[in-house]
């Protein structure tokens, strides 16, 4: 029996609240599984399904087998078991019966769950209660941990040096000589790189290899990449006359790992977006949130290896009550998520939005803390899809300002999704701004921008008419249509 499994489990009597489609789909760890959720969402193949009010709900789906899979959920998790073989998480069968719910199914009666699901939830919160009353320790030998700090800063050391005689020698050689050699000399260097304990390092010389081969101007790309690992091995090599806060990041550059520290922002956190990115053998996922009271970009990590999707996994849209620690480095965007105080919300406003322009000058202001940065996490506010000579951009339905889609972004049937949901008219789309352009990930139907809360620092009252001016009928009508257009749309 494989145990699948993600996320901290709650101890809130609070009935969970029923996710929507979309939100469960953006759990599935590819197309296949969300494809094969899609077909199990139905009440056909389920029977004794169940739910303890307190976010699990379980089910027994018929399969191919003598005996149907056993399946279980924590909604606080989100946390997932199932009895069949499958090494993704969630299953194709955590999905159905997340589907079966959120699509208006047979309801899970509350009450007790079956024995085979008891015990699996009561171990879960036992091992969480155990894992907080148990006292934090630093290192056994601080002493012996800081000399081994020292021989890994010089083992890097040592190979950022040799790092900066490989990129002398392919200057003075030229550029052209790169792509005469071939994979095997970037190789061979990111080798001496994960040698010397870097693999930040060694996962830079990578990408250098693969810029040959990319099409008509790599010499031009070879040529900004060179240079910014130039500029990573210099600050490495002086990273003693640094600010703390870049001191810091180039640590995280070159491979160094540091716990989040810090007191926790507790806050109403709002899921943006979750995809995953293949890294070689390991897999990354990353989930955005945003804080509605602190106004502040929160993003998790997390990894999974040897054919296994990372465990921890959001929907996109719901809105959590929780704490969470940010990681030391400038920006502080990446973060871990800490202690819940209650049952996801399924809904929730946008975040407030910025102009094209701004979004731009937000970029360049986070490249001056992090010049490595890929792209930066930015809402756009009032901006219209409109295809161009070369793909799409969206244009600032108030301004002259416009930002090209990235190429990744437009071959994703999503970009589609956003043209109708805009129908020509503004929109309210987050994403990641670089230099490759504006990557979509999430977006808000017309009109939602003016319906944010208060506390989200939004502002601004709607222009519409209280309720208690109009007949209940139509302030239900218009409740309904704010709850509506305030859902998250995913694009990823």
């Amino acid at each position: 029996m494989l145990l699948t499994d993600g996320g901290e489990p709650l101890g809130a009597a609070a009935p969970a609240a029923r996710w929507t489609v979309e939100q469960v789909l953006a759990l599935a760890p590819d197309d296949a599984s969300r494809k094969a959720g899609n077909k199990l969402g139905s009440a056909g193949p389920w029977s004794d399904t169940g739910g303890d009010g307190s976010g699990a709900v379980w089910g027994l789906c018929r399969g191919s087998g003598s005996k149907p899979y056993r399946t279980v959920v924590d909604t606080t998790g989100p946390a997932y078991k199932c009895s069949c073989p499958s090494r993704k998480f969630p299953c194709k069968h955590a999905l159905g019966l997340l589907l079966l719910l959120a699509s208006g199914g047979p309801a899970a009666p509350a009450g007790d769950p079956p024995g085979w699901a008891d015990e699996w939830l009561t171990g879960r919160r036992d091992r969480v209660r155990a894992k907080e009353e148990a006292p934090g320790g630093g290192p056994a030998d601080p002493e012996a941990a800081r000399r081994r700090a020292e021989r890994r800063a010089e083992r890097i050391g040592g190979g950022a040096q040799e790092l900066e005689q490989r990129l002398t020698d392919l200057l003075r050689g030229g550029l052209a000589a790169a792509e005469q050699a071939g994979y095997g000399l970037w190789e061979e260097t990111a080798a001496r790189m994960v040698d010397a304990q870097a693999p930040g390092l060694a996962g830079r010389v990578r990408e250098l290899g693969a810029i040959p081969a990319s099409g008509p101007g790599w010499p031009v790309r070879l040529l900004e990449e060179c240079a910014l690992l130039h500029l990573l091995d210099t600050a490495w090599l002086g990273i003693d006359r640094l600010p703390q806060p870049l001191a810091a990041t180039v640590r995280t550059r070159v491979g160094l790992t540091a716990a989040a520290e810090g007191p926790p922002v507790r806050d109403h956190w709002l899921v943006l977006a979750q995809y995953d990115t293949p890294e070689g053998k390991i897999v990354t996922r990353r989930i955005w949130l945003y804080g509605r009271e602190s106004g502040r970009i929160a993003l998790l990590l997390s990894f999974g290896a040897a054919g296994r999707s990372p465990a921890l996994a959001l929907p996109v849209g719901v809105t959590l009550d929780a704490g969470v620690t940010h990681f030391p480095g400038s920006g502080q965007l990446r973060a871990e998520l800490g202690e819940q105080f209650g049952p996801p919300v399924p809904t929730g406003p946008p975040p407030p939005g910025v102009p094209v322009g701004e979004a731009i000058a937000a970029y360049g202001r986070a490249l001056g803390d992090d010049p490595w940065l890929e792209s930066w996490p930015v809402t756009l506010r009032d901006v219209i899809p409109v295809p161009s000579a070369d793909g799409w951009q969206l244009v600032d339905a108030e301004g002259d300002d416009a930002l090209p889609v990235a190429a990744a972004a437009l071959s994703r049937p999503a970009l589609w999704k956003l043209v109708a949901l805009s129908g020509g008219g503004p929109v309210t789309v987050f994403g990641e701004c670089g230099h490759h352009g504006f990557d979509p990930l999430a977006a808000w139907s017309p009109g939602g921008e003016g319906r944010r809360e208060g506390g989200g620092g939004a502002g601004g009252a709607s222009a519409e008419p209280s309720s208690r001016d109009r007949p209940d009928a139509v302030a239900t009508a218009a409740a309904a249509a704010a709850a509506a257009a305030a859902e998250t749309v995913p694009l990823i």
